[in-house]
């Protein structure tokens, strides 16, 4: 069984040979591993001494962006880098503890599919801690996912998992999420939290709110991404519905009470203003339908198949 380690790396020159060592250390006891750093456009020569890394020893790679694309693209191209059948992440920054990595691949060979660190005891200030609870919380509540830590960096996954998910903006903080909707089992596990050593953290409390803005995108997308016109024909026909009901008072006011309609032009127009927006609403939604149907195929949905070997008749 092959391991993978994928590291996002963005201005962590101090904590890198400190990280490396400590990976040897826990990763001899596998039979095969191998090591991808993914430098995020560092500018403190990051970048140069993991390029020397990767030229003396073999088991470590580097991917190196032109700039800073932020965590979640470092992610995906660290995924599809990787060849191992477990894939573990980790920060560089020495506060995730390679030590868990043992216990986050014993958790995978329990026959999970995403196993998520938990930073229990969290030695952060309570700028991080404070946001990182109610975000958490939010994201528990909205996505039926019932772990602690969603946007812990230290996770193991299978292969499937990583191939399946497409990963990009902020969605790196929801792979749990994304994960359990495709209906991977997910779990999480108590890991060790360490106080940074060297530098600074690159974020800040202000994370949490484009948090919330990825979590709304999710949501929809999980919910509506094979269905649009669930979600757009339903806004249209609240618009129609008004628009139909406002027409229906004018026309009670003209023949019922005698009014022209020229005393209540306002109603006119906002119940013609109801039905066209209610109307463009569904085309939205249909033109969306569109789209999924012939786009669908992009989708990877089969984990497996039994029927390789078999024959049939028609």
């Amino acid at each position: 069984m092959k391991l993978s380690i994928v590291i996002p790396v963005f201005n962590e020159l101090e904590s890198l040979p400190k990280l490396v060592i400590e990976l040897k250390k826990v990763l001899k006891i596998f039979d095969s591993w191998e090591v991808i750093f993914v430098d995020d456009g560092s500018s403190d020569k990051s970048d140069r001494w993991l390029s020397e890394l990767s030229q003396k020893e073999d088991n470590f790679y580097l991917i190196q962006f032109y700039r800073n694309y932020g965590k979640s693209a470092a992610l995906s191209e660290g995924f599809k880098a990787a060849s191992g059948q477990y894939i573990i992440t980790l920060d560089a920054d020495l506060q995730d503890d390679p030590e868990e990595i043992k216990n986050l691949v014993n958790k995978l060979d329990e026959g999970w599919d995403l196993v998520s660190g938990w930073k229990k005891k969290r030695l952060d200030p309570l700028n991080k801690t404070l946001p990182s609870k109610i975000f958490n919380f939010v994201t528990r509540l909205f996505t039926g996912v019932k772990i602690h830590d969603f946007n812990c960096g230290i996770k193991g996954y299978k292969q499937s998992v990583i191939k399946s998910l497409d990963i990009y903006g902020g969605r790196h903080r929801y792979i749990p999420a994304l994960a359990g909707h495709k209906k991977f089992k997910v779990t999480e596990i108590v890991v060790n939290h360490r106080e940074r050593e060297f530098g600074e953290t690159k974020y800040g409390g202000s994370r949490i709110f484009h948090g919330f803005f990825d979590l709304i995108t999710i949501l929809f997308l999980n919910k509506y991404n094979k269905q649009p016109l669930h979600l757009f024909g339903f806004i249209g026909l609240i618009f129609l519905t008004g628009g139909i009901i406002s027409e229906s008072i004018l026309l009670y006011y003209k023949y019922a009470l005698g009014h022209f309609f020229k005393d209540h032009v306002a109603l006119l127009m906002f119940g013609v203003m109801l039905i066209v927006i209610g109307i463009q609403f569904f085309s939205i939604g249909l033109l969306g339908e569109l789209f999924i149907k012939y786009n669908q195929h992009s989708d990877s949905r089969i984990r497996k198949t039994t029927f390789k070997n078999k024959n049939f008749q028609s």
